[in-house]
Formats: C-alpha cells, structure tokens, sequence
C-alpha cells in the first residue's frame, strides 16, 4: 500500500495498543452520527430510485445542476480517470494526494507534476486538487475555469470542500471537460461508508457510471449519505464546532502553521520524525510525508480530544504550555 494516512497498525506496531487519537488523516473526528438502518439495505439490492434518491440528495447538497455519479468513495473515482481520454500526459498540482500520480503512472500515462495552474497547460489531463492536501493552497473559480479550454480533461478534487462551499465548482459543473470529485466520508467522518461522487461533463459522468455498472454502492451507504447530507442542523453544528477546535489548536501548538484548511493543519516541525515519534509515545499519530523531513499533518480534533493532545504536547516537552 503506498504512503497514507490513517495507518494506525504501524503506529501499534511500535507503541502498543490505545486508545489512540488519530490525527494523521483529515477526516472529521467527531462522525455523523448514524442512524439505525432499514432492514432492506443489508438484504436487498440498491432500487433505481434508491439511487435516484442519493443523487438527488448530492446535487442539493453541493449546489449543482450537473450530472451526479455515486461511487464508492472518491477513490473510486481516480481509479477510472486514465480511462476517460486518450492521451499520455497527466501534470497535476504537487505535492498532493499520492493515489493521483500511482494511478495515471501504472495506466501508463507520463505524469509531470506542476506548482501552478500555468504549467498544466496543454495537458490531456489536468488535476488539482482544491483545497489541496496538504498544504491547503486554494485556486478561484475564475482561475479553474480560464484553464477549462488550455487542457483535456480538468480534475478538480474538492474533497475538503464542505467547510467552504462558496468557492466550490458544483454550482458551475457540467461544462464539457470537466470532472468535480467530491468526499461524504471526510466531512461526515464516516470514511468507512465509502462514499463520494464525481459530477460535471454529463459524457463522462456516464462512462463513469457505465464503469462502476449497477450497484457502485452499497444499500447502507445510500442510506446514511441521504441521511446526513439533508441534516442541516448537524452540518452547521459541525462546521462550527471545526471552525472552533482548528483556532485552538492553532493556539496550544508551538510550531509555524505553514497550510492547511479547516479539516486539518500543516506544521513546520523542524524534525518530522523526532515529533511524530514523541506524539506517538503519547497515542497521537500524525502525518509525515516521504518528500519532507520538517512538515507534519494534524487533523483537526474532536473538541473533547483537545485537552488530551495538549498534555501531550506538554510531555513530549515541546514549548511551555499554561496549565
């Protein structure tokens, strides 16, 4: 498996069993909570208007007009990119999420990496991932969409997107050319659901849709996405209670903030791997990346996990923390 997050069996392997607070993803540590299920999404097949009923619930929740493709998560997403155009060379903003460059590579696509939308120019394919992981860097939407006719196909990956969505695409999607991928498990914190959704150019939303065949998703994860994307209460409860956990962690650490977005956070560290370890011994896994020695990833924090990665902090001994 290549380098990710969320790898907390490395972490136990070398400071024993939890409880942990895993904050070397950004997905969301307070979940949605879900609700008891129906009966029928463990012993029936997903209907048509079963998944008629989800992407309507997306197209409402994002704002958008456009087609709808439900998948199993937004990784399910990349794994069909190479197949939606002819052509041989990818760029992409970088450094970003790994699994884009692994995919197009093994396809067979030359891929180039790129530190501006300038130099995606000319591209078969053109990805960006935006707000990007995990840096954070964020591109306008006039920005996106001046690139739309200098490139083949445009990939815009707005998987931390939910804290923000008047600087998203959706409401824009279905020009030709373009593909918006979106996440339901990261804001939600429900990535073991596995949902996400790809929507835009209604050609491609269909060989997407045609790739994945009848049933892309399972009957509980329609059930739960629906569910969650129409609790307006939880949502703006969620978006707060982020908003407030991220300004105080920004608060109690004692490094240089250098990114992030508000679902997690990127420091400069100075050794990676000396703070990762010393969080570790405390049960705080976090985020290093094989391309830097002093960046780390945290992801935001329950709130009632921030008294806990404070006095962690305290006893790996980095800083003078008040009591």
């Amino acid at each position: 498996m290549r380098d990710h997050g969320g790898d907390l069996d490395r972490a136990i392997a070398t400071w024993g069993a939890g409880p942990w607070i895993d904050l070397s993803t950004g997905i969301n540590r307070t979940s949605y909570p879900v609700p008891d299920l129906s009966q029928r999404v463990w012993t029936d097949l997903p209907t048509r208007s079963d998944m008629a009923s989800l992407r309507a619930a997306a197209q409402a929740y994002f704002d958008t007009p456009a087609d709808v493709v439900p998948l199993a998560g937004a990784q399910s997403a990349i794994q069909l990119l190479p197949g939606l155009r002819r052509g041989h060379q990818m760029r992409i903003i970088s450094p970003t999420y790994n699994e884009y460059a692994a995919v197009f590579n093994a396809a067979g696509w030359q891929v180039t990496a790129a530190e501006s939308l300038q130099e995606l120019a000319g591209a078969d394919v053109a990805i960006v991932v935006n707000p990007n992981n995990p840096d954070g860097r964020r591109w306008s939407r006039a920005a996106l969409l001046d690139l739309l006719g200098q490139v083949g196909l445009l990939v815009v990956d707005e998987s931390f997107m939910d804290m923000t969505p008047d600087k998203s695409l959706a409401p824009m999607a279905g020009s030709e050319g373009l593909i918006i991928l979106r996440s339901f498990g990261k804001f939600f914190g429900l990535a073991g659901v596995r949902l996400g959704f790809a929507l835009g150019d209604p050609i491609l939303c269909a060989q997407m849709a045609q790739a994945v065949g009848p049933w892309p998703v399972s009957g509980a994860a329609i059930e739960v996405g629906i569910t969650a994307m129409r609790d307006q209460k939880w949502i703006e409860t969620a978006k707060a209670d982020l908003v407030a956990a991220a300004a105080e962690m920004d608060a109690m650490l004692p490094w240089a903030k250098t990114g992030g977005c508000d679902l997690f956070a990127l420091y400069d560290v100075g050794d990676a791997g000396a703070v990762q370890a010393a969080l570790a011994a405390q049960h705080i896994w976090t985020r290093r990346f094989p391309w830097s020695d002093r960046l780390l990833r945290l992801g935001v924090p329950a709130l009632a996990d921030l008294p806990r990665l404070k006095q962690a902090v305290r006893a790996s001994g980095f800083g003078q923390l008040p009591l």
